[in-house]
C-alpha cells in the first residue's frame, strides 16, 4: 500500500465538505417528498436513494484516505467517527422517505413537515461548519444551534406522539405507520446532533 506523508492532508476537509453537501441534498429531497402527492413521491425517493448511495461512496473514500495517510488533520478515530456520523444523517433521512413511500402515507401532519424543515436547516448548518474545521475556529455557534434545533425536533416528536395516542386515531395500522415515521424523523435529528458532538470533540482536542 502506498502511504502519503503530507502535513495536514487537505483532502479530508474537502471530503467532509462533500459529505455534508450530501446531507443538504438529502434533507431538501425529504422536504420535497414530504409535501409531494402520494403518486409523485416514488420519483423523489429514487433521487433520495441515489443521494444516499453517493454518500456511502464518500464515506468509503474518507476511510480509504485515512488508511493510506500517516499524517492527518485530526485523530484517525475522530475522522472515521465524523465520516460515519455524516453518513448516518443521510441514511436516516433516506429511511424516513422510504417509509413514507412504502406505507403510502397520505398528507403528513404539519409537525412532521416542520421537522423536515428543521432537518434541512441542520444540514445547512453542518455544511457551513465543515470548512471551519481547517482552523477549528468559530464553530461553537454551530453546535449550539444544532442542539437547539434537535431540542425543538424532540418537542415536536413528543407532541405528535401524544396526539397519536390520544384516542382520536383509532386505526392501529395507521398508528404504527405514523409512529414509525416519527421515530425515523427523530433519529435523523439525533444524527445531526451527533455530528455536532463529533465536531465539538475535535475542537476540544485541538484547543
Amino acid at each position: 500500500m502506498a502511504f502519503r506523508l503530507t502535513p495536514q492532508d487537505t483532502s479530508f476537509h474537502e471530503l467532509f465538505a462533500v459529505a455534508a453537501r450530501h446531507g443538504v441534498a438529502a434533507a431538501e429531497q425529504l422536504v420535497e417528498l414530504a409535501v409531494a402527492d402520494q403518486d409523485d413521491r416514488p420519483a423523489v425517493l429514487e433521487r433520495l436513494t441515489a443521494t444516499e448511495a453517493t454518500a456511502d461512496e464518500t464515506t468509503h473514500e474518507i476511510v480509504r484516505t485515512v488508511s493510506s495517510s500517516f499524517i492527518t488533520p485530526f485523530d484517525h478515530v475522530d475522522i472515521v467517527d465524523l465520516a460515519a456520523a455524516l453518513d448516518t444523517c443521510v441514511d436516516e433521512i433516506e429511511a424516513t422517505g422510504a417509509l413514507v413511500v412504502a406505507y403510502r402515507m397520505g398528507e403528513l401532519p404539519t409537525g412532521c413537515l416542520e421537522v423536515t424543515e428543521i432537518l434541512a436547516r441542520m444540514a445547512t448548518l453542518t455544511a457551513e461548519a465543515m470548512p471551519r474545521l481547517r482552523n477549528l475556529r468559530h464553530l461553537e455557534g454551530y453546535w449550539t444551534e444544532v442542539n437547539r434545533l434537535e431540542n425543538r425536533a424532540a418537542q415536536i416528536h413528543r407532541r405528535l406522539l401524544g396526539e397519536l395516542f390520544d384516542g382520536r386515531t383509532t386505526d392501529p395500522v395507521e398508528i404504527i405507520k405514523r409512529k414509525d415515521v416519527l421515530e425515523r424523523l427523530s433519529a435523523a435529528a439525533d444524527a445531526f446532533e451527533t455530528v455536532a458532538h463529533r465536531v465539538e470533540r475535535i475542537v476540544v482536542k485541538g484547543s
